[in-house]
C-alpha cells in the first residue's frame, strides 16, 4: 500500500482541492524571505501593517492579506494591530541565526519554484529544466559573480549545517584525526565538526574559486589553525589521502556510473583503518517518505543525470569498490548515512 509522509487526504475533494494549492503557501513563505520581512521585523521588533509595509515595500492593497497569510502559516504573530515573527520564524529565517536557512529559501524561490512549473517537461523528456544545467561552463560563471557566489554558499551551508549536529553524534570521531570533505563547498561542514571535536583537522577538496571563501569562513568561525584547502575537479583530479572522507549531499547530483566511479575513488583515498562516509536524502525502497521524493524530483529538474537513490545501491557501490565493512544509519529525519571502512 502506498505511503506517504505528506498531508493525509479525507474523503471530500476540498482536501484534493487545498493540495492542488499547496504551491501558494509555499510561495507566500519564499516572497517574505525575498522582501526581507522577518530580517525587518527581527530589526525593528513589533509593527503596524502599514510600518513593516513601508519598509518592505508592500502595496496597501496586497498588504493585509499577505500578512494575514504569514500568520495562519505560523510564521508571523499578530497582536493587536502589530506584527512579529513567531519563535520559528525568528530562528531559522533571520540571517545570522545558528539555524538560518536562507540559503534555501533564495534557491526554492530563484531555481526550484521556476522549475516546478515545467515539471511536466522535464517527467516526459528526462531533461533538466534549469537554465545552465546543461551548460559545462555555467557553474564556474555562477562562482565568478560575487551576489550569485555569496547566495550558493549560504545555501550550501543551510544544507550541511542541518546535517553536521546528527554527523557529529553518528559517528566515531575521537579515533580519527584528518578528515577530507569532499564538493565540500567553503568548509563549513568541517568546521562544525572541528568546533565539536577540537582534535580534528578538516580539509575540503573543491573547484579553485572556493578557495578564497573556504579561508574567510574558516577564519570566522575561529578554525583556520586547522582547515585546509585542495583544489581540483573530482572527475579529473586524484583526491588528497584522509583517515575520513566524505560525500555529502555529492552523488545525487550524478548518474549511478559516476556514483559509482566517485565512491570508487573516495574510497580508494581513504587511509587504512580509516572510513568512508556518504549522505544523502537516500531513498527508502517503497514510497514511504514524500519529502524524500520531492528531493529527488528536485534532482531530476535541475541536473542531468542526477537523483536521489537507495541506500542498497549505495552499498552495491562501496562493494563493487572493494569495501566490505558497511553500515547504514539514520542521520536526523531527511538524510542516510551509510559508512564504509576500510581494514588496518
Amino acid at each position: 500500500m502506498s505511503q506517504s509522509s505528506g498531508a493525509v487526504l479525507g474523503p471530500s475533494a476540498i482536501d484534493v482541492k487545498r493540495l492542488s494549492n499547496a504551491f501558494c503557501h509555499a510561495k507566500l513563505l519564499l516572497t517574505a524571505g525575498e522582501l526581507g520581512v522577518f530580517a525587518d521585523l527581527e530589526e525593528h521588533g513589533p509593527s503596524t501593517r502599514d510600518e513593516l509595509g513601508a519598509r518592505v515595500g508592500l502595496h496597501p492593497r496586497a498588504a493585509r492579506d499577505f500578512l494575514h497569510g504569514l500568520v495562519l502559516l505560523g510564521l508571523l504573530e499578530l497582536d493587536g494591530d502589530r506584527y512579529r515573527n513567531s519563535a520559528t520564524a525568528s530562528a531559522t529565517l533571520v540571517p545570522g541565526r545558528p539555524d538560518y536557512i536562507g540559503g534555501f529559501l533564495y534557491r526554492a524561490n530563484h531555481m526550484l519554484y521556476p522549475a516546478w512549473g515545467r515539471l511536466t517537461e522535464a517527467l516526459t523528456t528526462g531533461r533538466p529544466q534549469t537554465a545552465g544545467a546543461t551548460d559545462d561552463g555555467a557553474f564556474l560563471r555562477m562562482l565568478s559573480d560575487p551576489a550569485q557566489r555569496e547566495q550558493y554558499l549560504r545555501m550550501m551551508d543551510s544544507a550541511n549545517s542541518l546535517v553536521a549536529p546528527y554527523l557529529i553524534e553518528r559517528f566515531d570521531w575521537p579515533a580519527h584525526r584528518r578528515v577530507l570533505d569532499v564538493g565540500g563547498c567553503r568548509g563549513n561542514l568541517g568546521a562544525r565538526l572541528m568546533l565539536a571535536h577540537p582534535h580534528l583537522t578538516a580539509g575540503v577538496f573543491d573547484l579553485p574559486p572556493l578557495a578564497g571563501p573556504h579561508a574567510e569562513h574558516a577564519e570566522r568561525l575561529g578554525v583556520a589553525d586547522r582547515a585546509w584547502f585542495r583544489a581540483g575537479d573530482f572527475f579529473a583530479d586524484e583526491l588528497p589521502s584522509s583517515e575520513v572522507v566524505i560525500l555529502g549531499h555529492v552523488l545525487h547530483n550524478w548518474s549511478p556510473e559516476q556514483r559509482a566511479y566517485l565512491i570508487d575513488k573516495a574510497y580508494r583515498a581513504v587511509t587504512p583503518g580509516g572510513a568512508l562516509l556518504i549522505y544523502d536524502a537516500m531513498l527508502p525502497q517503497e514510497p514511504a517518505d514524500l519529502a524524500r521524493i520531492l528531493v529527488s524530483l528536485n534532482m531530476l529538474l535541475v541536473t542531468e543525470g542526477g537523483s536521489e537513490y537507495t541506500a542498497q545501491e549505495c552499498l552495491g557501490w562501496l562493494v563493487a569498490a572493494g569495501c566490505t565493512d558497511t553500515e547504514v544509519r539514520p542521520l536526523g529525519g531527511t538524510d542516510t548515512l551509510v559508512i564504509g571502512r576500510k581494514p588496518v
